[in-house]
């Protein structure tokens, strides 16, 4: 089964970027409100909005009373960080090469020692799985 490209636009990304920092469900309505500063008119809201979600980037979270209307509401299926890492998936450009630069562009920024001691808990566990396969592939030679 092919999977979904979830390519976004530079609006659609603008969307989803209101979505994360409002952070609770929007009706098209109020993403047309709080963007006042775009031009976008309430037919392009919904536009992106199907679109985005033809592409599971956002969901319908339930529904808002509007006047005498109800209204569905919509939430980011998953977070910034999330969506970061599944575009780098789908553009295949999550090798050893980009997560070593990913990796030290992280420890440029300000991290706590609760963050360092986290990733360095991952990459052991990592190492004990890739020893633990090492080991399974020489007992079936």
């Amino acid at each position: 089964m092919k999977k979904k490209n979830t390519r976004i636009t530079g609006s659609e990304r603008e969307v989803l970027e209101l979505l994360w920092e409002e952070n609770q469900p929007l009706t098209s309505a109020e993403i047309v409100k709080i963007s006042e500063h775009k031009t976008w008119k309430p037919s392009y809201i919904h536009l992106m909005i199907n679109s985005l979600l033809k592409k599971n980037v956002i969901q319908v979270a339930g529904f808002k009373q509007t006047t005498k209307n109800y209204a569905r509401t919509f939430t980011p299926t998953m977070t910034r960080e999330e969506f970061s890492i599944h575009m780098l998936r789908e553009e295949n450009q999550l090798n050893a090469s980009s997560l070593s630069l990913l990796f030290g562009a992280l420890l440029e920024e300000d991290v706590d020692r609760a963050v360092i001691d986290e990733l360095s808990d991952m990459l052991q566990k990592k190492k004990e799985e890739l020893e633990a396969a090492d080991s399974g592939m020489e007992q079936d030679r």
